[in-house]
């Protein structure tokens, strides 16, 4: 048997003001304090759709390969939770604003660990959704408080497809995601702060058959603890069919301290969402420069040709450049890209040293990544500027002090 996995996320829109109201986007603020009548969901309020949201969406789907709908839908999604004061969330469940991408991701396979594996994964869809409130329990006086400040923040919901096999696999793809969202600005993707989501669904299956019943695993708020968590549940579904049991189609948490997850829900109590037309939100349009209508100002729409000029150099292309411009090995390319502030150091130091290139991408991967990781610092925390080690490369090349010498 071999493992299924695909991912749901929610991706955090990086916006100063919430999906349908002007509303405030902040971390941390007072609860409550970030609230508009829209939010609360006060009779008579009606939703403002936030044109920085649409963008973007649309910018992600196209840095995602998705084909752009011109024109899409908004949904009321039912359901009956203390931190969705309407009762329902304005989604989109029929026509969503992206659909059909696909995302490449890499990760160092093989035995030693230092193999490039490459794969690709489709995109079912990219939809725009509001985020619900919080709920906060108090144990010691059996209260549960809501906190609305995150009611109607704006979200783009990813869905990728059952095409993953292992959580080392999930968590490659999440990281490049990650990076992507962050490249464009479209979201930050801290995992911690909650701004990035991830949903497993996973199952297990032989081979040419059809696939099992999937468990569906949340509260996982790392890479690292994504991959933990797909891999024992992989492992614990296939122990339970081996034992003659049956896979329970559940929602699943994973708990962080004992590595395991545990049910929270039975899924099939919560299949029927009552999906119907938003009344109060037409279609949703967008356009090419060409083809807006004329009466229509076009500072006013979203233009999807100029957001496909404006998108910067995405992290795949960064790395083919890398390999380009200074023949170094993909695997090189790909940690420097992944490594937050290391490609700026890597190239700092080339631009201030005659080294070749190849010299000092073997000191920034061997000596500086190595002794940092040892000291569990990030490249912002280095001890050694890349001023320095240009310095210490320039003296190396000059024959002035030993490698041993340089190294120390």
């Amino acid at each position: 048997m071999v493992g299924v996995v695909g991912l749901e996320i929610h991706a955090q829109i990086n916006s100063l003001s919430k999906l349908f109201s002007g509303s405030q986007v902040k971390f941390l603020a007072p609860p409550n304090s970030l609230v508009s009548c829209f939010d609360a969901s006060l009779p008579g309020t009606l939703p403002v759709l936030n044109k920085r949201c649409v963008e973007a969406a649309v910018m992600t789907g196209l840095a995602l390969n998705c084909s752009i709908n011109r024109k899409s839908l908004f949904d009321r999604k039912h359901y009956f939770y203390a931190d969705m004061p309407a009762g329902y969330q304005i989604t989109q469940q029929r026509l969503p604003i992206a659909v059909d991408g696909t995302l490449t991701y890499s990760y160092l396979g093989g035995t030693k660990r230092n193999q490039m594996v490459t794969k690709s994964v489709r995109i079912k869809q990219i939809q725009l959704e509001q985020d619900s409130g919080k709920s906060l329990h108090d144990e010691p006086r059996n209260q549960t408080l809501i906190d609305l400040n995150r009611a109607g923040v704006g979200l783009m919901e990813l869905v990728m497809e059952p095409e993953m096999s292992c959580g080392e696999e999930a968590a490659a793809a999440v990281r490049e995601l990650q990076l992507i969202l962050q490249t464009l600005g479209t979201c930050w993707g801290n995992m911690a702060e909650g701004q990035l989501r991830v949903d497993a669904n996973v199952s297990v299956h032989v081979p040419g058959e059809p696939l099992g019943i999937r468990t569906e695993v949340k509260n996982i708020n790392s890479a690292r603890f994504l991959a933990r968590a797909i891999d024992y549940e992989i492992q614990r579904q296939m122990e339970l069919l081996e034992q003659g049991g049956i896979v329970q189609n559940e929602t699943r948490a994973y708990d962080q301290k004992s590595g395991t997850t545990l049910p929270m829900r039975d899924k099939e109590d919560f299949q029927d969402y009552r999906f119907m037309p938003e009344p109060n939100l037409p279609p949703l349009r967008v356009y090419d420069s060409a083809s807006v209508p004329a009466g229509l100002d076009p500072s006013q729409v979203v233009l999807v040709d100029q957001l496909q000029a404006g998108l910067p150099e995405l992290p795949s292309v960064r790395r083919d450049r890398l390999v380009q411009t200074y023949s170094i090995l993909p695997e090189h390319s790909f940690t420097l890209v992944n490594e937050d502030g290391l490609l700026d150091y890597f190239e700092s130091v080339v631009k201030s040293t005659k080294a070749e290139p190849k010299k000092v991408i073997g000191w920034v991967m061997k000596e500086l990544v190595g002794s940092l990781n040892q000291q569990n610092l990030q490249v912002s925390q280095s001890p050694v500027s890349s001023h320095a080690l240009a310095e210490l490369l320039a003296l190396l090349e000059a024959g002035s002090i030993s490698s041993s010498a340089a190294k120390r």
